[in-house]
């Protein structure tokens, strides 16, 4: 009997032992689990931060690329009009200076005709009004286009009326005669001077 009252004390022992083993490795595991919890609460909480800073980031570098293109847009209109504007005003200039070429070239043969003359008060009154109305036109931009003699020909500012024998070897291939004085405002042509080309 006391063999066997001793047995069951030893087993309710082992019992109480192996329940509190129990009890504490579950409370072991839940501490765990309620730690991985906690942890997994907090990265995601870090991982959708990031992610809303990542997109404000890009929403701004979006925003920033689109202002760069819009203002590089806006200062090529700007740019452009301006250019367009100037070669307007000059374009409207050089028609006034294409209408008044010929008047010019009128007072530049009669006085050729009148070198002879150069007494006569009417003549220096032409070679005055010749004078001031060249220096308007050159002060408004009109330049000469200089071709002499001798000088070697340019597409791009004469313009070849006829072809004669060279007078002489070194002639040949180049301006023989000018015939009509050629000009031009700034870099644009106004007239192409006409020349004579020795062949």
């Amino acid at each position: 009997m006391e063999n066997q009252e001793s047995l069951k004390e030893e087993e309710e022992n082992t019992n109480t032992v192996s329940e509190e083993v129990v009890d504490e490795t579950n409370s072991g595991e839940d501490q765990v689990q309620s730690e991985e919890e906690s942890s997994n609460g907090e990265s995601k909480e870090e991982v959708e931060e990031q992610t809303e800073e990542e997109k404000l980031a890009h929403e701004l570098s979006e925003q920033k690329d689109k202002y760069l293109r819009l203002y590089s847009e806006f200062e090529n209109f700007r740019r452009r009009s301006a250019k367009e504007r100037l070669e307007l005003i000059n374009t409207a200039s050089s028609g006034l200076m294409e209408g008044l070429l010929p008047v010019l070239d009128d007072m530049e043969r009669a006085l050729k005709a009148a070198e002879s003359d150069k007494d006569n008060p009417i003549i220096e009154g032409l070679e005055l009004i010749h004078q001031k109305f060249s220096k308007i036109l050159k002060d408004k931009g009109l330049e000469e286009i200089e071709v002499g003699e001798g000088s070697e020909f340019d597409p791009e500012f004469q313009e070849a009326v006829t072809k004669i024998p060279a007078p002489s070897k070194k002639l040949k291939g180049k301006v023989v005669d000018v015939i009509e004085k050629g000009y031009k405002m700034g870099e644009k042509v106004i007239r192409y001077t006409k020349v004579v080309i020795g062949e």
